[in-house]
């Protein structure tokens, strides 16, 4: 079998050779992409040519072409099995296709593909905002670790104007606003803005944060919607530098619901200060960064009750 991908005309002959590769017993499939010169396509297939010639508009959309040669040539029965999907978490197969579902307390999107653990109905809005802590003592391939957490919790919300939108607040020795809520409209522009986050690298003034989240973050004039659930999350690696009680307090008082996440140096005393009761569902320590993701997992699942 002889696969040709063409998105032109041919500058040589084709119609001798073709019709020489076909009568030694070589099965010719002709593809092609864009300005393609149709008639080429058709010396080169063999027949029947409606099962051996294809076309697709672009390069960006031949792989929808791939199951259609799967099929023909009765190689794969599981895609699933050969990873050949894009499932995002479970992947159920089918003779010569596949479908998609999602893990317990999670729901499947619109998409069929990805799986967000809040969806379905009003009742899902929310409004989050990381808190994140950008002192010096994280280090940078740390940050960037970090960086894959938010967008772990990111992946798992279906963010739109009605239902979640999250916020994003570094601090160091001083409180940065990254973007406020609803300033993204979907999961991509969100975890590009992540990614670009630049790292402040200075003190750990935790308290100063909680007051910036309480007087800002969760403000009209920063994106938030009246009557819905807000929920803080707070990663800190360290000892705050200042007085967090009150501020602690005052956000849990005015009914947010935090999250507190430690790692490493983290005071677990402060992160259970921080933290929404139940104190042991809101609070979270490991000693290494590397194990964040663990704790993305099981806020996933907490997140959207």
């Amino acid at each position: 079998v002889a696969i040709v991908v063409t998105d032109g005309r041919p500058q040589d002959g084709v119609q001798d050779v073709a019709a020489r590769a076909r009568a030694a017993g070589i099965e010719i499939f002709a593809i092609g992409v864009g300005r393609v010169d149709m008639p080429t396509l058709r010396q080169i297939a063999s027949k029947p040519l409606d099962d051996h010639v294809d076309y697709v508009e672009s390069y960006s959309v031949i792989e929808k072409l791939t199951h259609k040669f799967q099929e023909a040539f009765c190689v794969v029965s599981d895609l699933c099995a050969t990873g050949d999907h894009d499932c995002e978490q479970i992947c159920i197969s089918t003779p010569g296709a596949y479908k998609c579902a999602c893990k317990e307390s999670f729901t499947l999107n619109s998409d069929g593909k990805t799986c967000s653990a809040c969806s379905g109905g009003s009742g899902s809005a929310l409004d989050l905002v990381f808190l994140i802590d950008g002192s010096k003592s994280v280090r940078p391939e740390n940050f960037e670790l970090v960086k894959k957490f938010i967008n772990q919790i990111v992946d798992s919300l279906e963010v739109s104007e009605k239902q979640a939108q999250v916020g994003l607040v570094q601090y160091s020795s001083s409180v940065r606003q990254e973007f406020p809520l609803g300033q993204f409209k979907n999961k991509k522009d969100i975890k590009a803005a992540v990614k670009k986050m630049a790292y402040m690298e200075k003190g750990t003034m935790t308290g100063q944060a909680l007051k910036y989240l309480i007087d800002s973050s969760f403000s009209i004039v920063n994106g938030a919607r009246p009557g819905v659930p807000k929920v803080g999350i707070v990663f800190t690696d360290g000892r705050s530098q200042d007085y967090i009680t009150d501020a602690a307090k005052k956000a849990k008082d005015l009914g947010f619901r935090m999250f507190a996440v430690g790692v490493g140096n983290a005071v677990e005393d402060e992160l259970r200060e921080i933290a929404s009761e139940p104190v042991a569902e809101h609070y979270f320590y490991t000693a290494d960064f590397r194990t964040i993701s663990k704790i993305g997992k099981k806020l996933q699942m907490k997140i959207c009750i």
